[in-house]
């Protein structure tokens, strides 16, 4: 068997005591040697210097009623025990002089000491700096008998399952609330949901939401304020701005208020958004519109939360925390001396890319179904499909040359039209081909440019650092495939659109094969391709 041997702190306290009187008390360094079904062969007993009176009776006392178990003494030095600072670097300090067995089964008792004392003893054992388990010992009552009891906690949490799956019950709700409970299939956006609740439950730092507009970053920032909050971690409100809408001298004042008499027209003052958002959340959408102005001041609060308000020679503070979104390349916008780039720096800490609608193709029946919900909360009334529409409009929705260039607003927008126009609550197909006919009225297809910026990413998140290595040739061409592969269900369609010319003079025909063993000689697959 494993020897045991035990590691605590003596109690000033609650082992104080050197009578014959001292028996009828519980004391917890010696009641844990007196456990019937305990037997510990070693207790390293650490106390201060001025307490070594009270551990020479806790030693003789330990040895009276467990002759077996050795008593070593290691004085510990610590002026304040209610310092964590100290108290934490006295206890690693000895730790780091002891040599731990691996066939010795450690026990972490943290039952005395000052509160301080047993954090610390914890955080020890949690990190495994001291590799054993914890210990508590609780005073006797009537079911425990004159001993008391004791019970041991195993810091391992894997071995804990209700424990892990209340986690992660409560990651897939907090994932669930962000997406405003669609039940979307795209595992790529989903992974990206999870990783944006976790990083909103543990971190105050700016989060920076990019992607085209239309693609949700309003909604999902509100949605990130509403799950911190329904969680307690914010407490003041949630204040967005455009800031497209934000110009000249009114931005300043807009952001971080003025003063009464700050310039002409400024009869009352005022205190901006900034302070609006104390102790909240600030969403500023379109931050890339923002003057250069503001975008130093703007860093600044960030950093310091204080600012200037307009016309003020005293400092206002504002404890926010911000989110920030744009459809604009900040990068770009900084080489051209648009942007700051120090405030990049400093809101880049967390950026998330939301994927169009048309990347998404598998997630627009689930859409389609939240929209109409949607309808038919705001208007007090359902409209369904008829099976032929539905089945229609999806397979329109999910083509290739659906561009969806206006996103979940051109979603939200197709589904007010066909609702609004529906007899006797049924979309029928001829709504359904109206639609479609103004759908493709208002779509243009996108710039070279920005097809361009949309391939590039797409090749970033495929290949990593191995971009570096890919001859510039290969490093096109790589790009227009992937994002055919993206706008495609499957390997064999986009082998298809690929290889459309010169399939017809090949006698055996095996687009997907083909294409197969082109990403494979760029170690792609296409269950790895980033969207998979």
């Amino acid at each position: 068997m494993k020897k045991t041997v035990a590691i605590g702190l003596l109690g000033p306290r609650l082992d104080s005591g050197m009578r014959a009187g001292r028996w009828h008390g519980w004391r917890p360094t010696v009641a844990l040697h007196r456990q019937p079904d305990l037997i510990i062969d070693e207790l390293e007993l650490l106390h201060q210097p001025n307490f070594a009176a009270l551990a020479d009776h806790i030693e003789a006392d330990v040895r009276a009623v467990s002759p077996e178990t050795t008593v070593r003494r290691h004085p510990v030095l610590m002026h304040d025990p209610w310092d964590f600072e100290e108290v934490f670097d006295a206890l690693a300090s000895w730790a780091e002089t002891q040599t731990f067995d691996e066939d010795v089964d450690y026990l972490v008792h943290i039952t005395t000491g000052t509160h301080v004392a047993q954090i610390c003893l914890f955080l020890l054992t949690e990190s495994r700096f001291i590799p054993g388990r914890l210990i508590q010992t609780s005073p006797p009552n009537r079911r425990t008998g004159d001993f008391g009891a004791y019970s041991t906690i195993d810091l391992d949490l894997s071995r804990y399952d209700r424990i892990a799956q209340r986690f992660a019950a409560q990651a897939e709700e907090g994932v669930a609330f962000l997406k405003a409970g669609i039940h979307t299939r795209n595992a790529a956006f989903n992974r990206l949901m999870a990783e944006i609740e976790h990083v909103a439950q543990v971190s105050k730092a700016p989060l920076l939401l990019t992607g085209p507009t239309g693609a949700g970053k309003t909604r999902l920032a509100r949605r990130i304020f509403e799950l911190k909050q329904s969680r307690g971690l914010v407490q003041g409100a949630f204040v967005e701005v455009n800031c497209a809408t934000l110009r000249g001298d009114a931005a300043m004042s807009a952001l971080f208020g003025h003063v009464r008499g700050a310039y002409t027209g400024a009869a009352q003052a005022r205190d901006g958004l900034l302070r609006a958002a104390d102790g909240g959340l600030l969403f500023l959408d379109e931050i890339g519109e923002l003057g250069l102005d503001e975008q130093a001041m703007l860093l600044r609060a960030i950093e310091s939360k204080r600012f200037l308000p307009v016309g003020s020679d005293r400092e206002a503070q504002s404890d926010f925390q911000l989110i920030a979104g744009t459809n604009r390349d900040l990068w770009r916008a900084v080489q051209t001396g648009t942007f700051r780039e120090d405030l990049l720096a400093r809101v880049n800490l967390w950026t998330w890319r939301l994927p169009a609608l048309a990347e998404r193709p598998e997630d627009i029946e689930p859409n389609l179904d939240y929209e109409l919900d949607e309808w038919a909360r705001r208007q007090g009334r359902r409209v369904t499909f008829n099976r032929e529409a539905r089945m229609r409009f999806l397979a329109f929705a999910r083509q290739p040359d659906a561009l969806w260039t206006g996103n979940f607003r051109d979603l939200n927008a197709a589904v007010t039209r066909m609702a609004t126009l529906a007899a006797a609550g049924r979309i029928t197909e001829t709504e359904v081909r109206g639609e479609e006919a103004r759908l493709r009225r208002g779509w243009r297809p996108p710039p070279a440019d920005a097809r361009a910026i949309a391939a590039e990413a797409l090749l970033t998140a495929a290949m990593g650092e191995g971009i570096e290595h890919l001859d510039r040739f290969d490093r096109v061409q790589l790009a227009d495939v992937l994002l055919v592969c993206q706008q495609s269900k499957s390997m064999a369609e986009a082998g298809r659109r690929l290889f459309a010319q010169s399939r017809q003079r090949r006698k055996q025909i095996n687009d997907g094969d083909r294409l197969r063993k082109y990403l494979a000689k760029f170690g792609l697959t296409w269950q790895t391709l980033p969207w998979g």
